[in-house]
């Protein structure tokens, strides 16, 4: 074989074997990249069937205790205990947003319902609303690789004003499927709002988990008081239960629902315009908003009555809600838009 004929020989066994571990690399290329979205898709589905097994009919048992000050001469508080029968309803489903509703079921011989809180969950969101004291909120933008793989969850007051959001991770692993954000900052508890005012906010690690008898909320707070140089107050660990249980009218607050759906989703509407990326707005009434949300309830249930059309109570509530909503911020609440790492870090 001359040598011309061998070079070619060579040159074409070289080419054949390049353009084989070619194709080798790509379909290996190929295979990861399918694996990959295997995975990132059976994760996304355990992460919905998790927010998913939160609605049901349950018994709550809400348990909160101070533990730790530090403050000097803060003596911590006796311990919040109390329970209740819930409904969870899902609002929405869309894949990738699926929206909670509450719903107490109350009274003695007679029940009725409450309408309680919201909880919207948002995959990979490019903004997440978030409070940043006094009765203020804005939507913060979350960076898109921030962003992956992780949830949101906005909770929402039962007249659906904001009260506190977060991003963060479910994981699987160990057979515990659980929600774990960073610490954010929230408004005082009902609890506390309306019998003290020696804190303003609230540093919160909030969890969920989901459990073999339901699911629990479990808390890490830190009270923080506002005026002066932001301090700690008290440290505060929390305990929601929500065990399943079907022993209630469960069918209450169903009807409620039923009835009245249609018009808190137009509620829902009239908030969502204040959730504008680089806005932030505020509640004007200071402490308890019982102003703003018991018209807002008492139209719902002028509705389920059939005392009031759906066009009158969707505009009753639209004037009720801009009168005692601003964008203009108090001096406290705009000097506080600052980013939520600076916040949690007292």
């Amino acid at each position: 074989m001359n040598t011309n004929a061998l070079f070619l020989l060579v040159a074409s066994t070289l080419l054949i074997a390049g353009c084989a571990s070619g194709d080798a690399a790509q379909r290996a290329d190929a295979q990861g990249r399918a694996a990959s979205a295997a995975t990132a898709q059976s994760k996304f589905d355990a992460d919905r069937r998790a927010i998913l097994d939160m609605a049901g009919n349950y018994k709550v048992r809400f348990e909160f205790q101070e533990t730790v000050a530090f403050t000097d001469g803060y003596e911590p508080k006796e311990p919040y205990l109390s329970g209740a029968h819930e409904v969870v309803l899902v609002v929405e489903d869309r894949e990738d947003f699926i929206s909670l509703q509450h719903i107490l079921v109350v009274g003695g011989e007679e029940k009725f319902p409450i309408k309680h809180w919201r909880q919207d969950w948002r995959y990979e969101p490019s903004e997440v609303l978030t409070f940043i004291g006094g009765n203020a909120w804005e939507m913060r933008p979350v960076d898109r690789e921030a962003a992956q793989g992780k949830w949101s969850q906005t909770v929402y007051q039962v007249d659906d004003s904001p009260r506190y959001g977060a991003l963060g991770v479910w994981s699987h692993g160990g057979g515990v499927s659980q929600w774990t954000p960073p610490a954010e900052w929230r408004p005082l508890p009902r609890r506390d709002m309306t019998t003290r005012d020696d804190y303003h906010a609230v540093d919160a690690v909030n969890v969920h988990a989901i459990t073999p008898d339901g699911w629990a909320h479990e808390q890490m707070n830190l009270k923080v008081a506002l005026d002066g140089t932001p301090r700690a107050l008290v440290r505060e660990v929390g305990i929601n239960t929500y065990d399943k249980f079907d022993g209630f009218e469960s069918d209450v607050a169903t009807s409620y629902w039923s009835a009245t759906k249609d018009y808190w989703a137009a509620v829902r509407g009239i908030w969502t315009e204040f959730e504008t990326p680089g806005s932030a707005f505020a509640i004007k009434i200071k402490g308890e908003t019982e102003g703003l949300y018991m018209p807002l309830m008492t139209y719902a249930e002028n509705v389920q009555a059939g005392d009031m059309t759906f066009d009158d109570a969707v505009a009753k509530a639209r004037e009720t809600i801009a009168a005692y909503t601003t964008r203009e911020l108090p001096p406290l609440q705009a000097r506080l838009r600052e980013p939520a790492a600076e916040q949690s870090s007292y």
